[in-house]
Formats: structure tokens, C-alpha cells, sequence
């Protein structure tokens, strides 16, 4: 009995003492780049490289090339080459572009994946939401990281 109480203990600090998450509307652009996480969590690169890749969520692919994903057919060729991203940004760019590239980029048609308002929706159950999480965004980050010679 003592040993579940310490542990439900325990877990109850972790959890308080855990970061909040940044709202879309409270991100921090600074020319563009966001230099604090929007969880405080690391992002995790795999879970990111999926997401790059996934068509339904990050679609990454239907403008970059990446050749770290070359087994994916049918990259796109309207936005710069991926290869090397990390050597060309920093962190809080990346993340700066990631979140909303259109404060960086003027006119760019990539879109926003961490922002909630400003754009049209054409379908209302994507209304007020944004097209990736906050963490999905640092995980994706951690996977451009890994894109560097």
C-alpha cells in the first residue's frame, strides 16, 4: 500500500511540474523564429519523419523533397529540397517556419500548421483547429534536425 501511494506521489509532482503547452495564439515570433518549445517536451524524430511523410497530416512531401524519405513515391518540387534543412536553419527557425512559415516567407503557400485563425477553412470540422498538435510540431522539428550532412 505504501509503495502505490509514494508512486501515485510521485506521478502527481511529475505532473505538476510539467510545461504547459503554447497556444497558437500565444507562439512568440521573433523574425520569424519561435525560440521556446511549444511543450517543453523534446520532439521525438520518428514520430516527426512520420508525420513528414504521412499525406493526411504533415503532406510535407507534396511540395519538398526529402531523400531521406526516397522509398515515398511522388515528392513535390514547388518548395526548396529538405536534404541539409538543419544546416541552412536553426532550431527556433525551423520552428518559426514550421508553426507559421508566412512570417518568414511573404506570399509563401505553405501552410501555417500551428495556427487557428486568419485563413479560410473549407470544412467546419477543422474550424479554430490547427493542422498539427503543438508536439506534432516539435516532432517534426526534431526530424529536420536530423537532416544535416
Amino acid at each position: 500500500m505504501k509503495r502505490i501511494i509514494i508512486t501515485l506521489a510521485a506521478v502527481t509532482l511529475a505532473a505538476g511540474s510539467a510545461v504547459a503547452e503554447t497556444l497558437p495564439g500565444d507562439v512568440v515570433f521573433e523574425e520569424g523564429a519561435v525560440s521556446q518549445s511549444l511543450t517543453g517536451v523534446a520532439g521525438d524524430a520518428g514520430n516527426g519523419r512520420t508525420i513528414f511523410a504521412n499525406r493526411k497530416k504533415g503532406n510535407c512531401l507534396a511540395c519538398h523533397t526529402n531523400a531521406d524519405l526516397s522509398e515515398q513515391a511522388f515528392h513535390g518540387e514547388v518548395g526548396p529540397p529538405l536534404d541539409d534543412v538543419a544546416s541552412r536553419y536553426n532550431e527556433a527557425e525551423l520552428r518559426g517556419l514550421l508553426a507559421n512559415s508566412k512570417n518568414t516567407f511573404e506570399g509563401t503557400i505553405m501552410p501555417a500548421f500551428y495556427r487557428v485563425d486568419g485563413y479560410t477553412r473549407n470544412l467546419e470540422k477543422f474550424e479554430g483547429k490547427t493542422i498539427l498538435s503543438a508536439q506534432e510540431v516539435e516532432d517534426v522539428l526534431a526530424y529536420l534536425q536530423t537532416l544535416k550532412e
